[in-house]
């Protein structure tokens, strides 16, 4: 590998610990803060949790579509990085929930550009110079799980350290951002034109069903793990972790997801890594013991740490590259965005009429239906290579 890629390979993984450690900041803690703090109730709190999602279902396109129009991923990411540190120091100033709300969603539009248009430019990059993309987006997980760890240490002594964290980390990672190299499209692409090319891919549209029913119940559990363990008897201490045991066991799994890649291929992978979290999702609907709950919590490394490479690198390879980053940030919008917020909706719903465990039994069979779609995608993408080789003959 030459000096430069080197160079380049070293910034994108700075760029993800550092934006991941940011996240994992006041991700974990934000609920508590917003409750024992500000002393807002459940629906205010439930209002402003929501808004993350709700917003990348929006924002996260437009995103993608100005950094492949403007040509420019980078300079991109290194604003709307920074912006989002600074917007984040409104949980300190505002203490009224209508001004909580707005700094929410500056928050969230700032942040919903970080993860899709960084991926993209990741998946072009490692591509181009033949490296695996998972060597790199481990250091998101890696960031991710330090800072809850850390900062759930930290926050006994002082709550407010979470939006110091936050802006601290990822004004180093936007001045990361800035050095990275500049994936972008020597085409020049029109904002609907580009839309309109990625509606007409049947297997782009059918993967990102998949990624709702998979993806969304993957970060649903991020809401109603801790109820969960909870109603298992367990503490604070015993969920932070069992987060930090799931998260950093996401590190291995994405080290070795190229190799297994390209052994199997990327909807192979992609469905295993499906009918793994289905499996977990019946695990905890059978109300296990919570040390089994704690043993186990490697599981979510294992089918997240090989779903994500999976998944970016097979919508890197079915869209056009002049709209790679379009396509990257809608897939992002629909997992992370629309697939979150529905199954954490009707998750909520569920939880209400049932039990936390009916919520689990939900998640599974929304990922059942996922993996059944996704085995049926990879049926139809052997019929279609099939006529391609009879035609050629």
């Amino acid at each position: 590998m030459e000096k430069s890629e080197k160079k380049y390979i070293r910034s994108l993984q700075g760029f993800y610990l550092f934006s991941f450690f940011g996240v994992g900041s006041i991700t974990a803690l934000i609920s508590v803060y917003l409750s024992d703090v500000e002393k807002l109730n459940g629906t205010q709190i439930g209002t402003i949790l929501s808004i993350g999602p709700i917003m990348m279902i929006f924002f996260q396109p437009i995103w993608g579509m100005v950094s492949d129009v403007t040509n420019a991923p980078p300079k991109v990411l290194t604003l709307s990085t920074f912006l989002a540190g600074i917007f984040g120091f409104g949980y300190l100033f505002f203490h009224r929930f209508s001004l909580l709300f707005m700094a929410a969603i500056l928050v969230a539009i700032f942040q919903s550009a970080i993860i899709p248009v960084s991926d993209s430019i990741s998946i072009k990059y490692t591509a181009k110079v033949r490296y695996n993309y998972g060597n790199i987006r481990l250091f998101g997980s890696l960031g991710y799980g330090v800072a809850v760890f850390l900062m759930g240490k930290l926050s006994e002594f002082t709550p407010t350290v979470i939006f110091y964290a936050f802006f601290i980390a990822l004004t180093i990672a936007s001045l990361l951002a800035f050095r990275l190299p500049n994936e972008g499209t020597k085409a020049k692409v029109k904002l609907s034109s580009g839309m309109k090319e990625l509606f007409v891919i049947k297997k782009f549209i059918i993967f990102m069903i998949v990624t709702f029913l998979i993806f969304g119940p993957i970060l649903a559990n991020n809401f109603y793990f801790g109820l969960f363990v909870d109603k298992l008897g367990g503490s604070y201490t015993g969920i932070g972790v069992a987060f930090l045991i799931a998260v950093l066991s996401e590190i291995p799994f994405m080290r070795i997801s190229g190799k297994l890649i390209n052994k199997y291929g990327l909807l192979p992978i992609a469905t295993i890594a499906g009918a793994i979290s289905a499996i977990r999702w019946v695990f905890y609907f059978m109300e296990p013991s919570l040390s089994l709950v704690y043993g186990s919590a490697f599981i979510s490394g294992l089918s997240i740490g090989l779903f994500i490479p999976a998944g970016l690198q097979y919508i890197r390879d079915i869209t056009p590259v002049h709209i790679t980053a379009t396509a990257v940030t809608i897939y992002s919008a629909i997992g992370n965005g629309l697939g979150n917020w529905f199954s954490t909706f009707f998750g909520g719903m569920i939880y209400d009429k049932y039990s936390i465990f009916g919520v689990y039994l939900f998640f599974a069979i929304l990922s059942l239906m996922g993996v059944l779609l996704n085995v049926w995608l990879i049926k139809d993408e052997k019929v279609q290579l099939r006529k391609v080789v009879l035609k050629d003959q």
